[in-house]
């Protein structure tokens, strides 16, 4: 059984701390572009996950083996071929999604997030960290992907999880959730300027936890601090 514990900073870190999304501000290529609804946006996330993890895995095995001064050529074919296999599966297996997603799947290649961990991570350390990296960083990828679809597909069309079937079949032909009724949609958002004010409003969300958190832990730390100077006279008296 894997021991997670020693994991918990790649996990964080992928997830939350250095989304490279939403921190990062890598991948925005594809995010923006397909992230129109839920459906669209899991559907290349997972993907961007996949090649992630297959990237990682053969970069860590072969790291000690590459010459410095080629690794890049290396890692970018590296990818490349995962990135082929991946769009030849999605093509045999989720035609139709495939053809909505499109270029943006042999696009992956070129994602600055997946060449960067690669570089950054995965030709530092050994395969499970490796590994772990990849599933992490794929996943925080996919969470930010899914998340502004949502915001997107909802705020556009008044409902989520259309066109559920592109990917889990004739049985979720009825899964669409609407969230507003009577609602006749809001073109802007579904449109590219809607990707960016949604993405903006994610991040600007974040950045607000993030800051909440912190002053929080302050809080906890600060009567610790004040009771020990308070103490400290007395001790020395």
């Amino acid at each position: 059984m894997i021991d997670f514990s020693k994991y918990q900073k790649i996990v964080r870190d992928g997830l939350w701390h250095n989304n490279q999304a939403f921190v990062a501000l890598l991948g925005l290529c594809p995010l923006l572009a397909v992230s129109n609804s839920v459906i669209n946006s899991l559907g290349l996330g997972l993907a961007t996950t996949m090649a992630l993890i297959f990237s990682n895995v053969i970069v860590s095995l072969i790291r000690n083996h590459v010459a410095t001064e080629i690794r890049l050529p290396v890692f970018v074919l590296i990818i490349a071929s995962n990135v082929t296999v991946i769009e030849l599966l999605m093509n045999a297996f989720f035609h139709d999604l495939h053809k909505i997603l499109g270029i943006f799947i042999p696009l992956i290649v070129t994602n600055c997030a997946i060449i960067g961990r690669a570089e950054a991570f995965a030709s530092k350390n050994p395969v499970d960290r490796a590994l772990m990296d990849g599933l992490f960083v794929g996943l925080g990828f996919t969470f930010a992907l899914v998340m502004l679809g949502a915001l997107r597909e909802a705020i556009g069309t008044g409902a989520v999880l259309n066109r559920a079937d592109l990917m889990f079949g004739e049985i979720a032909k009825n899964w669409t959730l609407p969230v507003f009724s009577d609602y006749d949609g809001f073109l802007l958002a579904i449109l590219p300027p809607g990707a960016f004010i949604g993405l903006g409003l994610l991040i600007a969300v974040k950045n607000l936890i993030d800051a909440r958190t912190k002053t929080k832990a302050l809080g906890k730390t600060a009567p610790v601090q004040t009771d020990s100077l308070h103490k400290s006279p007395m001790h020395e008296s």
